[in-house]
């Protein structure tokens, strides 16, 4: 679950950072994607290490 959030949110906040660059479409699309990636894996960490404290 928090796996899904964190792809949501870091791709959310890359389509906004490529756009305050001003960014083309395709620009907004790959950075949307690279930022859901990188937060989906940090979020992942995240599921691990609570279910380990847990």
């Amino acid at each position: 679950m928090i796996v899904i959030a964190a792809a949501i949110i870091g791709a959310a906040l890359g389509w906004r950072r490529a756009g305050q660059l001003g960014g083309t479409r395709r620009d907004r699309a790959q950075y949307a994607a690279s930022f859901a990636v990188a937060f989906a894996v940090l979020g992942l960490f995240a599921t691990v290490i609570l279910d380990r404290l847990i």
